[in-house]
């Protein structure tokens, strides 16, 4: 199920010419009205095409509001049920919201270190694979047995 604002919560990030949730979606889904001409809202968030949703939760996990929610997936949360995360500097806090009032928080850890310094390979080489056929140099050498005939070559 794609996001929806709540306007009762939504500020617009306080006027600001583009609201945090229209940075962060990856797909340019979020937009501002600005004079309520295109919801009856003005200075409110809002999905333009909601079909379109990859209900990634980055705008969600971004609204400083929490104006912002996705009925979650079934398999984690059920029906009727709602999820509200809030991050902080640290760490983002799951709630979860059942039915019957029944709340649950899960509180998991954020990336701590400074873009772009994280090591993508681990320590290990980069793989090289100039000519395409050189399989020596991929990180799953020696981790299994490969009988190579089984591919095609081109």
């Amino acid at each position: 199920m794609p996001t929806f604002v709540r306007t009762d919560k939504c500020d617009g990030c306080k006027g600001q010419d583009k609201a945090a949730c229209m940075y962060m979606c990856p797909h340019d889904l979020m937009r501002l009205d600005e004079d309520g001409s295109e919801t009856g809202h003005a200075m409110k968030a809002y999905n333009q095409e909601p079909e379109q949703c990859w209900e990634c939760y980055a705008c969600v996990k971004i609204c400083p509001q929490q104006a912002i929610e996705c009925r979650h997936y079934a398999d984690v949360v059920p029906l009727g049920a709602s999820v509200q995360p809030l991050r902080s500097t640290d760490s983002i806090v799951w709630t979860i919201k059942f039915r019957n009032s029944t709340m649950k928080r899960f509180k998991f850890p954020v990336r701590t270190t400074p873009e772009g310094s994280a090591d993508p390979f681990g320590g290990e080489h980069e793989a090289v694979l100039a000519d395409g056929k050189d399989h020596s140099t991929l990180f799953t050498k020696g981790t299994h047995s490969c009988d190579m005939s089984q591919f095609v070559s081109f």
